[in-house]
């Protein structure tokens, strides 16, 4: 090490390049398809959730450079708030109240339920759903006084436009979602959790959301009607869901 330290940069630059000419020429072939089959390991992407629209990372992403995050962070009494992968936050909560954009996204929706249960879901799926009375129709996507689409973000922008990693963005905004969801309750609204299958593109789009941005969750929010109903259903006991060590 005695020998490095009393070289110039430039030089030691030249002789990494030259190393590695070398070895490249002596692995042959084999370093190629090495190279090939070779994929970068990012074990915050959520595996379990992903699907064909999911963003993959690529290696301009700078996985080690620096991403633009305070070195130092103030340390401060504990307030609740949502937690998220390196606190990436990679969350965006679009509120639709105009009444032709509700109804635009009921016709997205419709359209692509009815997709669904009749081609897309299969049998037992859709015989599962039957004793919950629910279909395509979605005539609440209308009559909602609000609409929340919840978007994950698959990845953020850094200054210099560079891709910036959003460690487990789908985990992440689903916990802020669980949160949400804890809040309306507590403030005397409803809603019913959505997962409108098939049309992230095209609400995405409508939205004017961009391309980073992925629909995750869409939640009506507001007062239920007065003779309101909902399916009778028991909860697994606790001794099913919790196991204590």
């Amino acid at each position: 090490m005695a020998l490095f330290s009393s070289l110039t940069p430039v030089f030691i630059a030249i002789i990494c390049v030259l190393i590695g000419v070398i070895m490249k020429k002596m692995n042959g072939e084999k370093e190629k398809c090495d190279t090939k089959s070779e994929r970068p390991s990012h074990p915050w992407v959520d595996e379990d959730l992903k699907d064909g629209t999911d963003h993959p990372l690529e290696e301009e992403e700078g996985e080690e450079e620096w991403q633009g995050l305070e070195e130092n962070v103030a340390h401060v009494p504990f307030t609740g708030t949502s937690p998220s992968g390196a606190h990436t936050e990679p969350w965006t909560f679009v509120v639709v109240q105009d009444p032709y954009l509700k109804h635009k996204i009921r016709e997205i929706v419709e359209e692509e339920e009815e997709i669904n249960y009749k081609k897309r879901m299969g049998e037992r799926w859709v015989n599962d759903l039957k004793r919950l009375r629910t279909n395509w129709i979605k005539e609440y996507l209308d009559t909602a006084p609000y609409l929340i689409l919840i978007f994950k973000q698959v990845y953020g922008r850094l200054p210099n436009g560079k891709k910036k990693t959003h460690y487990y963005n789908e985990i992440s905004v689903s916990i802020a979602c669980g949160i949400l969801l804890a809040a309306l309750q507590n403030a005397g609204l409803y809603t019913v959790t959505s997962t409108p299958l098939n049309c992230g593109p095209q609400l995405r789009a409508l939205l004017q959301r961009p391309a980073n941005e992925k629909l995750l969750l869409l939640l009506p929010v507001g007062y239920p009607k007065k003779d309101a109903t909902v399916p009778e259903l028991t909860r697994k006991p606790l001794e099913d869901i919790m196991v204590v060590m």
